[in-house]
């Protein structure tokens, strides 16, 4: 069982959360910025790249509550919920979450809106920079696993 659920969490956080990073992190690029959705744009910015880039960050992003369930049913198989960087990335997984279900997901459809909310789309390049530096602690967090008492 250990082995099904470590490969359930690996390839959870490779198939959903790596697109959702990826997918948020090339939404403001996308996304138009001028009023003028009817008229064509032939520059980088164009509407059907930014609404399937947003449909990606919705759908992937809920498929990748995957990956926490997972790992949350990992540990408690080995017995090692207690640890202290299983904790700290719980936390910070919920707070990457939080963030995307609050801010990320929100202002994404608020840039997508007619009018536009330039506001919005303008926040959204550093949302995503923090969203991805969430991931990126709490990858650190599982190799690393500092506090770690399991002996394999």
């Amino acid at each position: 069982m250990e082995a099904f659920l470590l490969i359930v969490h690996v390839l959870g956080g490779i198939l959903f959360v790596g697109p959702v990073t990826i997918a948020n992190s090339l939404f403001p690029r996308y996304v138009p910025l001028a009023a003028e959705y009817g008229k064509p744009d032939y520059s980088a910015r164009t509407l059907p790249v930014a609404h399937a880039l947003h449909r990606i960050s919705r759908v992937y992003g809920l498929l990748g509550l995957l990956v926490p369930v997972a790992g949350i049913a990992l540990a408690l198989t080995q017995q090692r919920f207690g640890e202290i960087w299983i904790t700290i990335a719980m936390v910070i997984t919920a707070v990457a979450g939080g963030l995307m279900a609050f801010r990320i997901v929100p202002a994404q459809s608020a840039a997508l809106a007619i009018p536009p909310d330039k506001r919005a789309a303008s926040r959204l390049g550093a949302l995503a920079g923090i969203f991805n530096v969430l991931w990126v602690a709490v990858l650190i967090l599982m190799v690393v696993r500092p506090g770690s008492d399991y002996v394999s």
